[in-house]
């Protein structure tokens, strides 16, 4: 059911008070006016500048709210009075009072009121007797309109076929119709027409616009396979799921994919698996960040959560990185229970969520995450990545010489992974930007192996300075309660933990 049929509804089962939580004035207005359409119905509209007047029609004249209640108190026929600022008016007890009473008095006429509020937040003496409501953000429909209306009647160069327009409107998604009308009018000033190169362009826009949403930032993701070093079943995992989103996979009856834990060792590659995932399906990457969506304020947190949850289902399809989970949702909070509300608010929509929105959770501290959320049903899979094999390792060092532009060939990248046993990627990555400034500070000559493998002997490891841990750690994946993310054998990892203790 479209929005407007849904107020029209509202209408005609005599709902006297409803309140649409958006920042889209405007559009809520032409929503409001479409459903009063439906069934012939006068809209009046309201605000603490202009007073009352018909909807579309010039102002008359200033109408204080006290005036405006006692004139709303005598409708005159099928009439909907959409109050724009009311909700910094209602603060008042009296004002209160006197909506609450009206609200009632209403139900025996034809009349609704109807008030817009830029956040969720409604006095719980009106709670009871109001509808509340949400207006979702554009979906593709209407920012594909937006888009005709924007080109239609202007003489603007548009070189976009079918499927470049379709990208194009995707990118706007998860934007309001005033923003995405910005970024479009702006691509078209800044490339004089619309081309491949706007897509960029208001993907960029899109970037700006949702790190005000506080929760969630966007990244524009270009990692492969080939920038991540082992992980092997993992990757595969993931390569069998690349089609999952199409429509083909769900003629044939296929669910689309729901998320994945990435479980394990502080810098075995989560995050950059994340974005890896984002790179390989082609999905826009969102990062929702826990820590920021705790707000000071009564309802603050579950409010941004809410709004993070809605763009992210906007922009679906979409991968949807919650990163380091155990830090925002751990058990045993001193907030009065805030992480635990907002935690099962997340819960909740990870366990029904119907967009396609993938999640990718990581954490390192697993002790710390609650049960249910490990559960199935809210993710296909749990990984843990472990502390790399000398094969991986090996992966691992000429994926980080190619990013350093250095000749595979010049370096015994056995050599290095030997010296490197207990090493992380993120540790074998430094080593080499250490050997590196080493190299760079003694006359700018070209690194060697042996500098890197000096750089490694220099460097002390997590698994030997938190050795306990690690094998905390590790003790999931040999308990069987995780998968392991790459496919080597027992005996390898075994291998891997006897040279550790050896080197020790």
């Amino acid at each position: 059911m479209s929005f407007s049929r849904q107020l029209d509804a509202y209408f005609r089962s005599r709902c006297t008070l409803i309140v649409i939580a958006t920042t889209e004035e405007e559009r809520a207005l032409e929503e409001v006016m479409t459903a009063c359409s439906m069934t012939q119905r006068k809209c009046l509209k309201w605000d603490l500048a202009l007073g009352l007047r018909e909807a579309g029609s010039k102002p008359s004249r200033q109408m204080d709210p006290r005036t405006l209640l006692e004139t709303i108190a005598s409708p005159d026929g099928k009439v909907v009075y959409v109050l724009h600022d009311f909700h910094e008016v209602w603060r008042e007890p009296s004002f209160k009072r006197q909506l609450r009473s009206l609200a009632q008095t209403l139900r025996t006429s034809e009349a609704t009121i109807v008030v817009t509020i830029p956040k969720n937040e409604v006095p719980d003496e009106l709670k009871d007797e109001a509808v509340i409501v949400d207006l979702p953000i554009p979906d593709e429909r209407e920012i594909d309109e937006l888009l005709a209306r924007i080109t239609s009647g202007h003489s603007v160069s548009v070189n976009l076929n079918d499927n470049s327009r379709r990208k194009l409107v995707q990118a706007a998604l998860g934007l309001t119709v005033a923003q995405a009308r910005r970024a479009f009018s702006e691509a078209l000033i800044s490339s004089k027409g619309l081309n491949e190169d706007s897509i960029q362009f208001v993907l960029s826009q899109k970037k700006q616009v949702l790190r005000q949403s506080e929760a969630l930032e966007f990244y524009s993701s270009s990692e492969t396979m080939d920038n991540v070093g082992g992980l092997d079943k993992l990757k595969g995992w993931l390569r069998d799921r690349e089609c999952a989103f199409s429509k083909e996979a769900a003629d044939y009856g296929l669910p689309a994919p729901r998320g994945v834990v990435l479980l394990g060792i502080p810098g075995t590659g989560k995050s950059l698996t994340a974005k890896m995932v984002s790179g390989l399906w082609q999905m826009p990457l969102l990062r929702l960040d826990v820590g920021a969506l705790f707000g000071s304020y009564v309802g603050q947190s579950e409010e941004r959560l809410r709004r993070a949850i809605h763009l992210a289902e906007t922009v679906a399809p979409c991968v949807l990185w919650i990163d380091e989970l155990e830090k925002g949702f751990a058990q045993g909070g001193l907030d009065g229970g805030t992480s635990q509300r907002v935690f099962g608010s997340l819960l909740s929509w990870m366990q029904d969520k119907r967009a396609p929105v993938f999640i990718v959770a990581t954490a390192n501290d697993v002790s710390s995450l609650p049960p249910e959320l490990l559960r199935r049903g809210r993710f296909d899979e749990i990984f843990f990545l472990d502390l790399p094999t000398q094969a991986e390792r090996e992966d691992i060092i000429k994926v980080h010489l190619k990013k350093k532009r250095r000749k595979l060939s010049n370096f015994d990248t056995q050599r290095i992974a030997a010296a490197s046993t207990g090493f992380v990627g993120a540790e074998i990555e430094q080593a080499i930007s250490d050997a590196m400034y080493t190299a760079f500070n003694d006359g700018c000559r070209e690194v060697t192996t042996g500098d890197i493998v000096d750089a490694v002997t220099k460097l002390v490891p997590l698994s030997k300075s938190q050795r306990e841990k690690i094998d905390q750690l590790q003790k999931w994946l040999r308990e069987g309660r995780a998968q392991s993310a790459s496919s080597s054998s027992v005996k390898e990892r075994e291998d891997t933990y006897l040279n550790l203790e050896f080197l020790e």
